[in-house]
């Protein structure tokens, strides 16, 4: 069994949602970074999510976008990243770990390498935002072989024709993406969420996680209550962006986490 479907099942068994953190790797700088990585199953999250700098991000709103920006400065590459990765499962063997990013970085380092040296570190799944279900065979496929979950996006366009295709290979959960935008854009609702979640649960037996728009303890607690867990990335970042150490940064991921586990 996968970590992410051993994490699910155990929370599923003690009646809890999932929490999602997202972090940018190399941001502000390597070492913060990972001493935040480190941290982030202490402050009561489920599974890691990592983000992959890259220069041309097409769902991420300004937060991640200038997060990106200052890990490139700073010269995190996929490479360091997956390192990062190697060094987190010195000291940490369950919580799964998904990197989310998009194609160039693994197209350039080439994928049978990335998948291999992905396994090796202790990569449980991706989520790569521009490979659509129709370029399966370029990195989905490869991935699902390589025993790593290909998580994909459903969004509130993503109707009852296309939901098929879009749940065709998808493996560890879906994540719905709360709003039509970027990251950061607005606030999500859970009466409007809830219905869309009950929609893709009843065509897949996989977890449905929601992201996008999740800024407060509040609203992490709404969001997991229609769904099995939800997704906080920008409000944890702008934290990171404003400078604040890593035991605050932590403090502000706790309070969201414990906000989903309420739920």
């Amino acid at each position: 069994m996968s970590r992410i479907a051993a994490t699910i099942d155990r929370l599923r068994a003690e009646k809890r949602r999932a929490f999602v953190s997202y972090i940018m790797a190399g941001d502000p700088d390597h070492d913060t970074s990972l001493a935040l990585l480190k941290g982030l199953p202490g402050a009561g999250v489920d599974i890691v999510e990592l983000g992959v700098p890259f220069t041309d991000p097409m769902a991420d709103g300004p937060t991640i976008q200038a997060a990106g920006q200052r890990a490139l400065a700073g010269g995190q590459t996929l490479a360091r990243t997956l390192d990062m990765v190697r060094t987190f499962r010195t000291e940490d063997q369950a919580t799964p770990v998904v990197l989310m990013g998009y194609y160039n970085p693994i197209y350039n380092m080439g994928v049978a390498r990335f998948l291999a040296e992905a396994r090796d570190a202790g990569v449980d799944g991706l989520i790569v935002v521009d490979l659509p279900p129709e370029e399966d065979a370029e990195l989905c496929l490869p991935a699902l072989e390589a025993g790593i979950d290909f998580i994909r996006l459903a969004t509130p366009t993503t109707d009852d024709r296309r939901l098929p295709k879009v749940l065709q290979n998808t493996s560890g959960f879906v994540y719905y993406v709360s709003i039509t935008g970027i990251t950061g854009a607005a606030e999500a609702q859970a009466a409007e969420v809830g219905p869309e979640v009950a929609r893709i649960k009843a065509a897949t037996d996989l977890p449905v996680l929601v992201g996008f728009g999740i800024r407060t303890p509040e609203t992490a607690q709404a969001i997991a209550g229609v769904a099995d867990g939800c997704v906080v990335g920008s409000a944890i970042v702008a934290e990171i962006a404003a400078g604040k150490p890593v035991a605050e940064v932590l403090e502000t991921v706790r309070g969201l986490a414990d906000g989903a586990h309420a739920a």
